[in-house]
């Protein structure tokens, strides 16, 4: 695949110090070439890279000497010192670091020194005990975009599915009170847009799953697909945008199914991201559409059991950052 040209150079945020960011950041640095990745810089500790990698870091003086930089060693640009990093042992200042990190990176970004941003994984725990008051990174780079929360959408993409969860970290047993046809109907808009501009599909389809077990069975299971999905796929037809459903949300997902869709609209957060793990365990990446800015994440947690034992894949990462550099390439060609 070709290297996309990118605005300037993507700002990765390696996350948790202690936790796979930082050698999977590293990793991605060193597949650079094999994986014909865009140039980008980490932002964090340096001491937490030189904790699981003895590759080449150079410290930056200042963001725009990343691409010079990156084919001589990893970029980094430097935050305050944490203290002592011990990988697979999160501590409170290694959580004011990968925020640090973030704010950063997401500053960069909007002020046209990033491409975009891709984010390691964070500990929500250690980010919560140090007074982060969002349910996860994406609502905190919305509301620095100046974008509500309820306007970014978190989809999930492999190499052969993408998924949007409509509701996210709720309890499930919330689910049916809180679906909304005017929430299926925005979300999906966002999605058509950002599938257009980002990915250069030209007219996207969007398949909707139901809620309940076989979509309600005509309503002996339930009365939400006849009461808020369809009548939100038909607010859709109405505005052009490609969209059918409900569909039974078991029997959308295997392979002949997926060649109908290009994005699987789901109504709850494990029935958007249970196909998609199962299908790219180690290859999906979260990806916010709806801001300013391109962002993107690995699919999975710190992983601070494996953390510097050099068992962490660096798969999710690579492929986050080819992603953002593509959404990146795209948006510059497009305008």
């Amino acid at each position: 695949m070709d290297i996309f040209p990118t605005p300037a150079p993507l700002a990765v945020s390696i996350g948790d110090p202690a936790g796979i960011g930082p050698e999977i950041v590293a990793a991605a640095w060193a597949a650079r070439r094999s994986e014909r990745l865009p140039a980008f810089f980490a932002i964090g500790d340096r001491r937490a890279l030189e904790a699981v990698w003895d590759g080449p870091i150079i410290t930056l003086g200042a963001p725009g000497e990343a691409a010079a930089a990156f084919d001589d060693g990893l970029p980094l640009v430097q935050v305050d010192d944490p203290g002592e990093i011990i990988p697979g042992d999160p501590n409170l200042a290694g959580a004011r670091c990968a925020l640090d990190s973030l704010e950063i990176a997401v500053g960069l970004a909007r002020n046209g020194f990033a491409g975009g941003i891709v984010t390691g994984p964070v500990s929500k725990a250690q980010l919560y005990a140090i007074g982060f008051n969002y349910p996860g990174q994406t609502e905190f780079v919305a509301e620095r975009c100046g974008i509500s929360a309820s306007n970014a959408v978190m989809m999930l993409a492999g190499p052969t599915l993408r998924t949007v969860p409509i509701t996210v970290h709720l309890p499930l047993a919330d689910v049916p009170r809180l679906l909304t046809v005017d929430l299926i109907v925005a979300k999906s808009r966002i999605t058509a847009r950002a599938l257009m501009r980002d990915y250069g599909i030209e007219r996207p389809r969007l398949a909707f799953a139901g809620l309940n077990p076989h979509a309600g069975e005509s309503g002996t299971l339930g009365r939400e697909e006849a009461e808020i999905i369809r009548p939100a796929v038909e607010a859709l037809q109405a505005e052009d945008i490609n969209v059918h459903g409900p569909l039974a949300a078991d029997s959308m997902f295997h392979a002949p199914a997926r060649r109908h869709y290009d994005a699987a609209m789901c109504m709850y957060h494990d029935q958007a991201l249970i196909p998609l793990k199962t299908l790219h365990f180690d290859d999906g990446v979260n990806v916010t559409l709806g801001l300013p800015i391109v962002r993107t994440s690995p699919d999975h947690g710190t992983a601070f059991g494996i953390a510097g034992k050099g068992l962490a894949n660096p798969r999710a990462m690579i492929e986050a950052i080819r992603m953002a550099g593509q959404c990146a390439a795209r948006r510059l060609t497009s305008g």
